[in-house]
């Protein structure tokens, strides 16, 4: 065991635990006042609820000893040396790598909340987020990072461009279809109307919570302190995300007419989920093309969605399912390690091809299956009357930001001259 590695993974760990606040800011953000309580308890509740999934069921599923297709052992691990679980690494304590691959599973349920936000029933959502973390996204990280049949076609995925957020991703675009769009999104003529949200400056921390927190994202996924690789690989994460912020602003002025704030943040974090994938194997100068490339692709997937009317409020499709494709796609042209850029043939691209088809397949049909069944049981979406209102009042009873005014009746008035109804009332005299 190492000391000093078991410090590293533990700090990057708690660094992607911290992306979650930086997920809540973005999505309140984005979207309008009257669901922001709603959307911070989904949030919230969606990291507790991945925390029991994954140490139930999950984390075996996806890195127990099993086939190539899944895990069967390390369910309800004890972490007292017992737990047979071969594949996790001699040189941290094994509560050490849970809690880290815990963080990451948690986030691939967060990047469903943006796409099916204001006007999913919250109860659906948090189900849907259980049932994600306890079989959908071990079975493919088992496939991926468990030893799988992926990983044996040479498949190659650092971080987790197509673990975290490909599998995130095709599940918030089949949550999206199923729910439809937000009441007043789209015209009968098809235009789009957009939606706009109420705090720019929200999604602005939120999304520099992000890029912080994705320092701990690829550089822990080394699992050691490793100067020379940690160091690439912030390098490479950090230009990556400069490129996509940069060149996503520019493309909006080219094809919106204004440098659109909202592109700016999304560029940053397509850039970040692009190179992901391949952040140890991309050079920091290479990271620039890929951060740019996704930069561009994510402002053209989101008019895209928007074409077809699927309605996701934070452009969680759009980041992390087209730049997650994409980036699992660039590790096989410009890995220094077997990319075609560097003289490698098609190979690796032919291996990451594979592996981002049977990902869609795989994650497109559970998902479905699970977000119809869920509709025709306990219900998916909130009525009209329910949006119309706001789903603070209407399933939170509570809103994020009541009037805070001194006229009669409120509280403040109460406090300064005291409640009518508590005082006695002295009798007139003459």
């Amino acid at each position: 065991m190492s000391n000093t590695d078991t410090v590293w993974v533990l700090i990057c760990a708690c660094l992607v635990f911290w992306m979650h606040a930086g997920f809540a800011m973005l999505e309140v953000g984005f979207a309008r006042r009257k669901n922001t309580v709603n959307i911070l308890t989904k949030n919230f509740l969606v990291v507790a609820l991945s925390s029991i999934s994954f140490f139930l069921i999950g984390f075996g599923l996806m890195f127990g000893d099993g086939d190539s297709f899944i895990g069967a052992t390390g369910f309800l691990p004890s972490f007292d040396g017992t737990d047979i679980v071969s594949l996790a690494p001699p040189n941290i304590p094994l509560s050490a790598f849970f809690f880290f691959q815990l963080v990451f599973a948690a986030t691939a349920a967060s990047i469903v909340s943006g796409a099916v936000a204001e006007r999913i029933r919250i109860e659906a959502f948090l189900v849907f987020s259980f049932l994600l973390v306890l079989f959908i996204y071990p079975l493919v990280g088992h496939w991926i990072w468990g030893g799988g049949f992926l990983a044996e076609a040479g498949f190659q995925d650092f971080a987790g461009s197509t673990v975290v957020h490909s599998v995130g991703g095709w599940a918030a675009l089949t949550g999206a279809y199923f729910l439809g769009p937000r009441l007043g999104k789209y015209t009968k003529a098809g235009k789009v109307r957009p939606i706009l949200g109420h705090s720019m400056p929200l999604a602005t921390i939120g999304a520099f919570i992000l890029w912080l927190g994705w320092f701990g994202f690829n550089a822990g996924s080394s699992l050691k302190a490793d100067p020379e690789v940690i160091g690439h690989v912030a390098l490479s994460t950090n230009m990556a995300a400069a490129a996509g912020a940069v060149i996503a602003g520019l493309t909006a002025m080219r094809v919106m007419g204004s440098l659109d704030l909202s592109m700016v943040l999304n560029g940053a974090l397509a850039g970040l989920v692009a190179i992901t994938a391949g952040c140890n194997v991309i050079s920091p100068a290479e990271a620039l093309i890929v951060g740019a490339i996704a930069g561009t692709l994510v402002v053209f997937a989101v008019m895209f969605f928007d074409r077809i009317r699927i309605d996701d409020p934070v452009g969680a499709t759009s980041v992390h399912l087209v730049c997650g494709v994409f980036g699992t796609l660039a590790v096989g042209l410009f890995s220094k390690s077997g990319g075609l850029f560097h003289g490698g043939g098609f190979d690796l691209l032919g291996a990451q091809l594979l592996g981002v088809g049977t990902v869609a397949v795989f994650v497109l049909g559970s998902s479905s299956v699970l977000w119809l069944g869920i509709r025709k049981t306990i219900g998916l979406r909130v009525s009209v009357e329910d949006e119309l209102i706001g789903l603070d009042i209407s399933e939170m009873k509570m809103e994020a930001y009541p009037a805070d005014t001194v006229g009669p009746g409120s509280a403040a008035a109460d406090e300064i001259h005291g409640d009518p109804d508590e005082d006695e009332v002295q009798p007139a005299t003459a």
